[in-house]
């Protein structure tokens, strides 16, 4: 199934007309849980990785024990959460059993779990060059495969990502079992399989980039909407309605919030770079209702559960993972930023 983003409330070029030179398509990939194939874009699925390939360990996260939980034991909280969530309740009703309240605690409790050597990264992303348009593979490439540790590196607290380009037509014999950790130290490390459905959109930049005078007058009109408003919120704001699409995506501007915008470039030829990938837990939440596709406006459930949150990932305290590249070569180290 398709997903359709809104049109938006407004044409913000009408009323600005100096953004239309800084609007960027980005492809918002719209995860679902699904059962994905190496042969499918996905997140949290399989890769078509060639089988005399070796898989990539963590150095950082060597055996033989590590203090975290056990991947199994967070898929299964999951799916006991989910049911529990789905399920009539009578008025006073406890929303697990006390068997499911095990299973639920068991999987936040970290405990030494073994692992012998480095901790195998975790399967992230995979995105076809057909099914995203603009992304920027090197010269030959058409796939782009994206890991992680499942566990925090200093200094930012953040996995440590690891992007593998390739040619999918060059992987013979692929990889049937790729290697998995026993222990993760961050349940929302581990993504949840889900099919992709790319949709391209138009992005403005972020308040926090506009020249200041822009700003102050976008700052302004809201200002004015708010007070015309009987209950002194506005329909329509231009960081969460307007500007940058909320959720996973492909390209696009990059979503600051709580810094301003910093200089980044590349750290092997100093080339400015540019937004490859924003991983994200929730695809909307309440201030950016404006976003959530039109397919999906007749979920009621639980939001964590729901088409939102699909992949279960967790970036910080609720925050987004982006991704950059060298604008001369993405081959080149990347960058990482949360927001």
């Amino acid at each position: 199934m398709t997903r359709t983003t809104p049109p938006r409330p407004l044409d913000v070029t009408a009323l600005y007309p100096e953004l239309a030179p800084l609007a960027r398509t980005a492809v918002r990939l719209h995860p679902r849980a699904g059962s994905p194939s190496a042969a499918d874009s996905s997140l949290g699925g399989p890769l078509l990785w060639p089988a005399d390939e070796p898989w990539p360990g963590c150095p950082e996260h060597t055996g033989p024990w590590h203090s975290g939980v056990s991947p199994e034991d967070v898929r299964l909280r999951r799916r006991v959460l989910a049911a529990a969530w789905a399920r009539p309740r009578a008025d006073g009703e406890e929303l697990l059993s006390e068997e499911e309240r095990v299973i639920v605690d068991r999987a936040t409790r970290k405990t030494r779990i073994p692992q012998e050597g480095p901790v195998p990264l975790v399967p992230v992303a995979q995105l076809y060059a057909r099914d995203v348009p603009g992304l920027p593979c090197p010269e030959g490439a058409d796939l782009l495969q994206v890991l992680w540790c499942p566990f925090d590196h200093a200094p930012d607290h953040l996995p440590h990502t690891h992007l593998r380009w390739r040619t999918a037509a060059d992987v013979v014999t692929p990889l049937t079992d790729a290697p998995r950790p026993s222990v993760i130290g961050e349940a929302g490390y581990l993504p949840e399989p889900c099919v992709l459905h790319p949709e391209s959109v138009t992005e403005y930049p972020a308040p926090h980039e506009l020249p200041e005078e822009l700003a102050e007058r976008i700052s302004a009109w809201e200002e004015e909407n708010e007070e015309e408003a009987e209950d002194g919120e506005a329909d329509v704001y231009y960081q969460y309605d307007l500007s940058v699409a909320p959720g996973n995506k492909a390209g696009g501007h990059a979503p600051w919030s709580f810094s301003d915008p910093f200089p980044m470039s590349c750290p092997e030829c100093g080339a400015g770079v540019r937004p490859l990938l924003t991983l994200d837990g929730a695809e909307w939440d309440g201030g950016s209702g404006s976003w959530r596709p039109l397919e999906d406006a007749g979920y009621t459930g639980h939001h964590v559960d729901g088409p939102a949150c699909a992949t279960h990932l967790s970036i910080g305290r609720g925050y987004c993972l982006q991704l950059y590249v060298c604008e001369r070569s993405c081959e080149h180290p990347h960058l990482r930023n949360m927001q």
